[in-house]
């Protein structure tokens, strides 16, 4: 049962969250239909999962929201802002409530007591007396019941309404849609009781129908839809067929035509012999004897043809299932891959030195074998950021709330794909940004509107590939950084001296030095100076960089550099002297070979020519201090960094390497240029190469080189 238990933890929390997501885009489109029964789905699954395993008190809290969106749906209830903020709220309690394994019953009895309240009284006709509070009729239903454990179950509804249903207000293509919301249905209508057109009357319903419903919802909920009409009509609910999640096999083929018609009661079995007689269609048959009316006919073929594709749907689903893996699990497996690939290479090096055919081709093959696994074992590790993205606009809507302002957030590229373990440790850093954007960066309306901007702020929040990196950007349209106000606070809090010379972009990088903060006092938001200091140190930790822009009166914009994945990476091994290095292979554009002349060239300027343009160039030997004989043709790599082109000098060029990525650990991890490492087949350790890191030491240099030159006057 605890198995059970938390199987409907993991479920209830991907719940949790798509409640939070419609209940935030209803705010925004109060009159989308389909948002409310998206509200409404999500809650009676977290409702009806949590009797059956036991949250009783997850399901009587969320049968009452439950019932205020049910509601909404008859049009008796509209969505505001106000009941949004509860419904948030009450989201929040439910999850407190799944997190606590002992939680305290009168603390959270009280919280969900005066939530429900809340929300009782924006309900139409609620009143409270002096005794107490009297809640609308609606909530004196029966409790919430749990749901039947069958996962699909089939049921034949004849729903005959009396005629003057239509005279109270009663829509029944309305209870249609509520019956299609839930499951697959199919319908069929009955228009033989339609009385000639001089004696109709259009107040009235003469149709009546049979519907044909698959859900896994169980019968009460399809009573529920009819709740306000059950004693205007004729209601009949039969299941007809039942799958569990136990069965393997499924039956595709269902009762015969004559069949249904009897269990549906339109034919009597001596009806059925008689007309079996007859050469034609057993359809055509009955009706052309009077049997039965053409719309029971009618009302069998369907039923025969929905359950027989609810079924093949079912075979289909039984036969591509899906499971869930604990992550810790899933780290295990590419751990494991990551030791695999590594056995790999030295079964590749061995085959490669000696004159053995048989043992070139093992080893050919078990490289082809290794590299499939290692690419499944990362594609089931990688997540679109539109699961991360999601949550920062309850944390935009919470913060322009207590701040006062008015701030949209948009979102591009959510279905940029990224390791899971990059991305569970890119959530706090993101929030850490988004606060400061919202709390320093976007103006408050009146001053905005005083700027001749609009009123509304905006925080842009945007993905993409790039290489072998993934560039999360976030930008905002506020006020920007005040460079000269950063440098006092700087100086202030000794950070830098006073007649320190900076450039703009040193300036700017001061805001992730500990504990600076340029805000007046301490809020519940900022004021402590431990915002952008964590954004950093969380970033590298990730090997990743964070660049930072901004302009005075337009915003900033803050990109944080980050890789695919913390695992395995496809890299270009290279030797200098008997030193390797691994370049990542995505962004190696070609291999070119230069001689000692012009390697001496390009050593003079830092920068060599390619194909009749200009690149920086940078030696390997050079930068990490190397020694042994040169050889007489060196080899450069140009590589590409997000559009920019580089050229590294190296001695020979090996071949393609899979990498299983190692840190460089504490004493290593500051080395510029580097963002890893990985052991080789005979046991030596090879650096991994960091292009981006190589890119801004040529810059600087370039920099410090443009300083040092002496200028006229």
């Amino acid at each position: 049962m605890e198995q059970q238990k938390e199987i409907y933890r993991q479920e209830a929390y991907e719940l949790l969250g798509e409640l939070e997501e419609a209940l935030l885009a209803l705010e925004d489109t109060p009159d989308d239909a389909d948002l409310v029964d998206r509200v409404f789905r999500a809650l009676h699954t977290v409702k009806g999962s949590g009797a059956m395993f036991g949250f009783d008190d997850i399901a009587a809290f969320t049968h009452e929201v439950e019932t205020v969106f049910d509601l909404i749906r008859e049009g008796r209830m509209t969505v505001t802002r106000e009941l949004v903020d509860l419904c948030l709220m009450s989201r929040d309690h439910v999850k407190v409530l799944l997190d606590a394994d002992d939680p305290d019953p009168d603390k959270t009895a009280e919280r969900g007591a005066a939530l429900i309240a809340g929300i009782q009284k924006l309900v139409p006709g609620y009143q409270e007396t002096a005794a107490g509070k009297a809640a609308p009729a609606v909530w004196q239903q029966a409790p919430p019941r749990a749901v039947a454990a069958l996962d699909t179950v089939t049921y034949r509804i004849r729903f005959h309404p009396a005629p003057d249903l239509l005279k109270t207000g009663s829509d029944p293509l309305r209870l249609l849609e509520e019956i299609r919301a839930l499951g697959d249905a199919s319908f069929v209508v009955y228009t033989h009781d339609i009385p000639p057109l001089e004696a109709l009357d259009p107040t009235c319903c003469f149709l009546y129908w049979d519907f044909f419903l698959s859900t896994d919802q169980g019968e009460d909920a399809i009573r529920d839809v009819f709740i306000f009409v059950e004693d205007m009509c004729r209601l009949d609910i039969k299941a007809i067929d039942a799958l569990s999640a136990a069965d393997r096999e499924v039956q595709k083929e269902y009762k015969k035509l004559g069949e249904i018609l009897i269990d549906h009661g339109a034919l009597s079995d001596g009806e059925l012999k008689k007309a079996l007689g007859g050469q034609r269609r057993i359809g055509e048959c009955l009706t052309a004897s009077k049997a039965v009316r053409p719309g029971d006919v009618e009302s069998a073929v369907v039923e025969q043809t929905h359950v027989r594709k609810v079924r093949e749907k079912r075979q289909a689903v039984i036969n591509t299932t899906s499971i869930r893996v604990d992550a810790e699990r899933l780290d295990a497996l590419v751990d494991l891959v990551g030791e695999l690939v590594t056995v790999q290479a030295r079964l590749s090096q061995k085959a490669g030195s000696g004159d053995d055919p048989d043992l070139l081709l093992i080893a050919e093959e078990v490289e082809r074998l290794t590299t499939g696994l290692r690419d499944n074992a990362m594609g089931i590790r990688m997540l679109p950021i539109g699961t991360t993205f999601g949550i920062f606009k309850r944390l935009i809507r919470d913060l322009t709330q207590e701040l006062g302002k008015e701030v949209t957030l948009v979102t591009q590229g959510s279905e940029t794909e990224l390791d899971k373990t990059v991305l569970d440790r890119l959530k706090d850093p993101l929030v850490h940004i988004i606060r400061n954007s919202i709390d320093h960066g976007i103006e408050a309306p009146e001053v905005r509107a005083a700027a001749g901007k609009p009123r509304q702020g905006r925080v842009h929040l945007s993905a993409a590939h790039v290489g072998t990196n993934v560039h999360i950007t976030i930008s905002d349209d506020g006020g920007g950084l005040d460079a000269a106000a950063i440098f006092q606070k700087a100086v202030e809090r000794g950070i830098v001296a006073a007649d320190a010379q900076l450039n703009a972009s040193e300036v700017f990088n001061l805001i992730f030095e500990p504990g600076f903060s340029t805000a007046a006092a301490v809020t519940g938001v900022s004021g402590r100076g431990v915002g952008m200091d964590v954004v950093r140190r969380s970033i590298e930790a990730l090997r990743g960089e964070v660049v930072m822009d901004s302009t005075p009166g337009r915003g900033t914009h803050i990109t944080l550099k980050l890789p695919l994945t913390l695992a395995i990476i496809d890299g270009l091994m290279v030797q200098v002297g008997t030193g390797f290095f691994v370049i990542p292979l995505p962004m190696v554009e070609e291999c070119v070979e230069r001689t000692r002349p012009e390697v001496q060239r390009a050593r003079e300027r830092n920068v060599m020519e390619i194909r009749g343009g200009l690149v920086p160039y940078l030696r390997l030997r050079e930068l990490f201090g190397l020694t042994g004989p040169e050889v007489a043709f060196e080899k450069v790599v140009i590589v590409n960094a997000g559009g920019e082109r580089m050229g590294i000098g190296v001695d020979h060029v090996i071949g393609r390497h899979q990498t299983v990525i190692k840190s460089l650990g504490r004493t290593y991890r500051d080395v510029k240029g580097t963002s890893g490492a990985t052991i080789l087949g005979d046991g030596a350790v090879a650096l991994i190469l960091d292009i981006n890191g190589l890119m801004h030491l040529v810059e600087a240099r370039k920099a410090t080189a443009y300083r040092e030159r002496p200028h006229a006057g």
